[in-house]
């Protein structure tokens, strides 16, 4: 069916009737729902099982829930652009609408660029985060998580969030060569992306993330200024000089840069510190699960797969429809949305064995959607997977055991987006 419409005028859905995706229910802010935040699956599996493509009420925003679907949009780029153009907002009358963003070239980097700028912006990220780069990594890691392990482990517990944020700082720190010294600074602006994304900010939270998000901008075009002076070319270079690089030979512009550099404490902090603490949640609710993987430490890297593949960080990504077309038989308009989600796809029984359960034993434990798929792979891979390995092996090795709180229970971010922990308090002997 795609082939036979593809390259068809605008006109053809009138000679060829096509229907509209299926609401996802009653209530389309359901989504928002507290109960969907705690709990996404239920919420997904009923969609993936009964309406794998549905509409968010007038939106025109689509839920794409199974793993199939998905994997077609994403090779149907001509279809489907990866530029973010608007965001799902809870709107002033408590409806659910979408709030269009400004078309800037600079804001479409890596994740959110199309062929070819995405191809070239990868090019001039991949060697600072290729595997032997990031393996050097290692013992700094290390060193950053005992530090923050230090006064969780002397107080018997408490908030583990911060350990789950203060290591992905850092790495981002050190991955764009920027002082160690305003790690706190790092930590707040790593998890300002989500915050735009959740889908439940207020309009005076947005004003003030996009005041911060302006600061940010500076502080990182400043430090882009000083590499441009005489960018390194090794390659253990800091990734700011890259883009310095990239700027003087012409293959991007300034805002360009900087725009990738933003990327990098989202796509870089945020989703990391999301995948530490549900990695350490997932240890305190499951004891035994714990003490194997204190047994046997090569277990580690097959359930930091797990965590990500049961709980990606980032829940879905948008895709812009470009034009008139059909996916999975029901009729997509130009300026329509598609939200991928990965969360879904990784529990779809239709790809995966006993998909809800954390197993260690998965023939293939990289087959999954929790770091995206195709060329918007997650260039980050590596060092997410690293960095979790590495919290992870430093907290079993230092605890007999972790536990949750019984009268302080952990808390999600409100967010339709990201899949972090904004609480996690825990006991640890």
């Amino acid at each position: 069916m795609r082939e036979a419409l593809v390259g068809r005028t605008p006109g053809w859905h009138h000679r060829t009737p096509m229907a509209r995706a299926p609401t996802t229910g009653n209530d389309p802010c359901e989504l928002l729902s507290l109960h969907v935040i705690e709990d996404p699956h239920p919420f997904f599996a009923r969609l993936r099982a009964e309406r794998p493509l549905s509409r968010l009420g007038d939106t025109g925003v689509h839920l794409v829930t199974r793993w199939a679907l998905i994997e077609e949009a994403l090779r149907r780029e001509q279809d489907f652009s990866a530029n973010l153009t608007g965001v799902l907002v809870r709107g002033d009358d408590d409806r659910l609408t979408v709030f269009e963003l400004p078309a800037l070239g600079a804001s479409h980097v890596i994740a959110t660029a199309d062929e070819p700028d995405h191809a070239v912006h990868r090019r001039l990220v991949l060697p600072r985060l290729a595997f032997e780069r990031v393996a050097e990594l290692e013992a700094p890691l290390r060193r950053w998580t005992r530090e923050a392990l230090g006064p969780f482990l002397a107080a018997g517990g408490g908030d583990s969030v911060p350990i789950a944020e203060r290591v992905p700082a850092r790495a981002v720190a050190h991955l764009l060569g920027l002082p160690d010294s305003d790690v706190e600074r790092f930590r707040t602006w790593a998890m300002m992306g989500g915050d735009m994304l959740a889908g439940d900010a207020s309009r005076s939270r947005l004003v003030a993330l996009g005041a911060e998000t302006g600061r940010m901008v500076e502080y990182l075009a400043s430090h882009l200024a000083i590499a441009m002076e005489s960018p390194r070319s090794d390659p253990a270079a800091p990734l700011l000089h890259a883009l310095a690089r990239g700027v003087r030979e012409g293959a991007i512009a300034t805002p360009q840069a900087i725009g990738i550099a933003l990327v990098m404490f989202g796509a870089g902090g945020e989703s990391t510190a999301a995948l530490i603490g549900t990695a350490l949640r997932l240890l305190a609710v499951d004891p035994p699960l714990a003490d194997a993987l204190r047994v046997d430490p090569a277990l580690v890297p097959r359930f930091v797969e797990e965590t990500v593949r049961l709980e990606p960080p980032f829940k879905f990504h948008y895709r812009a429809v470009r034009r008139h077309c059909e996916l999975g038989g029901a009729e997509l308009r130009p300026g329509d949305r598609l939200m991928l989600v990965w969360a879904a796809a990784n529990r779809d029984p239709d790809v995966l064995e006993d998909p809800d359960a954390l197993r260690l034993d998965r023939p293939h434990p990289k087959q999954h959607m929790g770091f995206g798929r195709g060329r918007h792979f997650c260039v980050g891979a590596p060092l997410a997977r690293l960095e979790a390995r590495v919290v992870v092996e430093e907290v079993l090795s230092a605890t007999r055991q972790l536990r949750l709180r019984g009268d302080d229970p952990p808390i999600h971010a409100r967010s339709i987006f990201v899949r972090r922990l904004e609480r996690l308090p825990l006991t640890a002997e």
